[in-house]
């Protein structure tokens, strides 16, 4: 017991824990210990004396009235009694006896170091949720540790060990012990039976979004903002930006030159095709870059509905093969799109406005 505070700093700095922290952690085990072998009808209180350094553990006796039915239990005293100690004290005060663990013997020692090693290690894991949980979204590397039966694949990441489950892998991927994998932290829970169990994904739209951040130099520094993202994993994505000065080209920077940002992330992504679009805070305008690369001829909003109006030959562009197209550009603006054909007489009429349009802009310019 005299050497508490060199426990304390000796835990601290193994752990990599702050002292206060752990002083705190162990009053606790030492109030957790004390219900243990003394009963928890009292409640008990753990300070460190100032003086020596040392933890003195107070047994909280409650203050009842005199004629109180409780006090042939011993964890009550009456009103009478408490004042022969101190004359202040009114009912529904405590009134505390230092208590000594130490006399109980070997077993209570027992009792107390398991308490401690229980607060301590449920420290340890609250810094490491916390640590972690403040991560959710990011890029992190690890190694493949374990592929059990069930595909799942544990990764060690620094001190802990997580987890990527089938679901959570692209398709047709697979890893061996002593791979390094990529992914993104999706999500950190910590349950008191089964402690800390970090989720790991390489399917997450926040995956794209990490790599490409991780890729593109404007986007880690702030120029180009990643306003949404959408991914049918292992084959397409799409990822709408915007800029947040003229002097960058969102789109053009996030391709890079010939491709060879992009394309890099595409590798990453075991060929994942990926459209980079502009994104427009005009939902309208959203939606008919959304659909490309089939070409639209208009786009009505209707609250959470897109009617989009094209012409038979763009149809089958905006679907894309199985659906796929169409239903990426819906996932990145949030809206459920209807597509409808242009009839011949529509697509007469607009060829004609198009033809006015051009004739007024030969005699007046651009408006």
């Amino acid at each position: 017991m005299e050497k508490i505070s060199d426990i304390i700093e000796s835990i601290a700095h193994e752990k990599n824990l702050s002292i206060e922290d752990v002083k705190a952690r162990i009053l606790k085990a030492f109030e957790s210990a004390a219900k243990k072998l003394y009963g928890t009808q009292c409640e008990y209180e753990a300070t460190i004396n100032p003086t020596t350094k040392n933890i003195v553990l107070y047994q909280k006796i409650l203050v009842v009235e005199d004629d109180d039915k409780r006090l042939d239990d011993e964890h009550f005293i009456s009103l009478a009694k408490a004042h022969e100690f101190d004359k202040s004290l009114e009912i529904g005060d405590s009134l505390n006896y230092e208590i000594n663990i130490e006399d109980l013997g070997r077993s209570a020692a027992g009792v107390l170091g398991r308490e401690i090693e229980y607060h301590i290690q449920r420290l340890i894991e609250e810094k490491i949720f916390e640590k972690y949980n403040a991560k959710v979204g990011s890029l992190v590397f690890g190694s493949v540790t374990r592929v059990d039966n069930d595909e799942n694949t544990f990764i060690e990441i620094d001190e802990i060990r997580a987890v990527m489950s089938m679901k959570n892998r692209i398709k047709d991927e697979k890893f061996k012990v002593g791979d390094v994998v990529k992914c993104v932290i999706k999500s950190v829970k910590l349950d008191k039976k089964d402690g800390i169990k970090v989720e790991l994904s390489r399917t997450s739209p926040k995956f794209l979004e990490a790599l490409l951040k991780a890729e593109v130099p404007e986007i880690k520094d702030g120029g180009v903002i990643i306003q949404n993202s959408a991914r049918i994993p292992g084959k397409k994505a799409k990822i709408a930006l915007y800029s947040t000065t003229p002097n960058i080209d969102a789109v053009g920077a996030t391709v890079g030159v010939k491709g060879v940002r992009i394309n890099a992330v595409s590798n990453e992504l075991n060929g994942e095709n990926i459209d980079a679009i502009e994104y427009s805070n005009e939902p309208a305008i959203f939606v008919a870059r959304a659909l490309a690369p089939a070409i639209v001829s208009s786009v009505k909003i209707d609250g959470e509905k897109a009617i989009v109006s094209l012409v038979p030959e763009q149809k089958s562009k905006a679907i894309g093969a199985s659906g796929i197209n169409i239903r990426l550009a819906s996932m990145l603006t949030k809206y459920e799109i209807e597509l409808q054909e242009l009839s011949a007489t529509s697509q007469s009429n607009q060829i004609n406005n198009e033809e006015g349009l051009k004739n007024l802009k030969a005699l007046f310019g651009d408006l």
